[in-house]
């Protein structure tokens, strides 16, 4: 923890109460959240960025989407719009936001929306002519305006809510308590070789803060990575000499996964807006150089002077007892 945010330490008590009192107005009711009557899961967590929801959200669409009219909503942070927009064959990163965006690549059989007001986005995908069975919530664990049927709350396992405090001192957005609004936790990017004495550790100490049952995931990357026209093994750009860029919250694990001695490792703010002198910099910096950046990265660059030498990882959740996760999903859902 650097200085400042030692300093800050006293505007973390006052963000602890306000964000206290604000939960307390809505548990007692006295600050209204609407409801709905189809099933909708939020997906979210406790800390600022960088738990994965997005492959989270993305295993949710995967096993569900074919059983059910699904729809994603978010807020899409940082995108040039406002008010409500559903995702059509005219959408952009800009407009609807770098995440979601994404989403209406790699899934265009979802309706994909946006709308920082997730009451309006939800009563508007429900007015359109063919609605959604089931609405995902994309970071919605503190939108209370809303009340979801089911919460998945994500913490990383190198980052758990329960080691973290309170904003600006530290990464958590409300104090660890509420976690208790949860059905589920998912503790995320779990190492390959996590121990079941290790995971019933983890549990046990989550446990304090809330009695949802905990589930452990892990980020699994693709064989290869992607240009518009071509591919590339993995192996291979590991040999090889190339430019990595990303522009998300945690990028170690991205960077350390494909780079080399030689490699070129070029770090951006999460949802960074690239600019066109960033564009013309990171060029020159590549020279003809292959480039390799993440998912959602790529959607912000794929149409850039860059796109001839631009390629991007994916990546995908993979649970360590999936059959157990999905089978509480699919409860709620059939309830």
């Amino acid at each position: 923890m650097n200085l400042l945010r030692k300093i800050l330490f006293p505007f973390a008590i006052l963000y602890g109460i306000i964000t206290s009192i604000r939960n307390f107005l809505f548990d007692q009711r006295i600050l209204k959240s609407y409801t709905f009557e189809l099933p909708i899961i939020a997906v979210g967590n406790l800390s600022v960025g960088g738990t994965g929801k997005t492959p989270q959200i993305e295993y949710l669409i995967s096993h569900l989407s074919e059983h059910y009219a699904i729809a994603t909503l978010s807020r899409g942070y940082k995108r040039k719009s406002e008010g409500f927009i559903l995702a059509n064959a005219n959408a952009t990163a800009q407009n609807l936001g770098d995440e979601p965006f994404q989403l209406c690549q790699k899934f265009p059989s979802i309706q994909v929306a946006v709308d920082a007001d997730r009451k309006n986005g939800i009563e508007q995908l429900l007015a359109q002519t063919h609605p959604p069975q089931v609405i995902l919530l994309d970071d919605a664990f503190q939108h209370r305006k809303v009340k979801a049927g089911f919460y998945v709350l994500l913490t990383a396992y190198n980052d758990l809510f329960v080691d973290d405090i309170l904003l600006p001192t530290g990464n958590l957005r409300e104090s660890r308590n509420g976690a208790q609004r949860a059905n589920v936790i998912v503790v995320t990017k779990c190492p390959k070789t996590l121990s079941e004495v290790e995971q019933i550790q983890i549990k046990e100490r989550i446990n304090r803060y809330s009695k949802a049952s905990v589930y452990f995931s892990s980020i699994v990357y693709d064989i290869a990575t992607y240009s518009k026209t071509t591919s590339i093994p993995v192996v291979e750009i590991q040999q090889s000499d190339c430019v990595l860029l990303a522009g998300i919250a945690k990028p170690a694990s991205f960077f350390d996964y494909l780079k080399n001695a030689n490699s070129v490792c070029l770090t951006y703010s999460d949802h960074h807006h690239f600019s066109e002198s960033d564009i013309q910099e990171i060029k020159e910096k590549a020279g003809g150089k292959k480039i390799v950046t993440t998912e959602k990265d790529y959607v912000r660059l794929k149409d850039s002077i860059l796109q001839e030498q631009l390629y991007y990882l994916p990546i995908q959740t993979t649970f360590t007892n999936s059959a157990e996760f999905d089978a509480v999903i699919l409860n709620y859902l059939t309830e």
